[in-house]
């Protein structure tokens, strides 16, 4: 089985909403699941699944990044925040060979929720 029917089963089976942007590159825009613009990327050995959550202002206080470490090591189940040059993004990773679908649903599951729960916590970076 490719990468792309790998993958795309799973999109399938698990009733999202997406296009493949490029190749082995999908985009996740399933809202009433809570993933949006979720990127999906194939890169044997790895599956990426990233989404953007926010830009940074030029001068972010010290106290934000300590608040995406500590959600990092107390709050995450699947995945980290991490920067991606002014964005920072929510990334987990998995092995290709091993990713089944179930990992896959659970790592969505985290990332949706995470999404969802963090929003208060981060966003009131933006508003300063």
């Amino acid at each position: 089985m490719t990468e792309k029917q790998k993958i795309e089963s799973y999109f399938i089976n698990l009733d999202l909403t997406f296009e493949e942007v490029a190749e082995n590159t999908w985009l996740i825009n399933d809202h009433e699941k809570g993933l949006d613009q979720v990127m999906i990327i194939a890169e044997k050995p790895i599956v990426i699944i990233r989404v953007k959550v926010m830009e940074l202002k030029k001068e972010m206080p010290v106290e934000f990044y300590k608040e995406l470490l500590t959600l990092n090591s107390a709050d995450l189940v699947h995945g980290a925040y991490a920067l991606d040059g002014d964005d920072v993004i929510l990334l987990d990773t998995h092995e290709f060979d091993t990713l089944d679908i179930e990992e896959m649903q659970a790592s969505l599951d985290a990332i949706s929720l995470a999404l969802t729960q963090h929003f208060s916590v981060l966003s009131k970076y933006l508003e300063k």
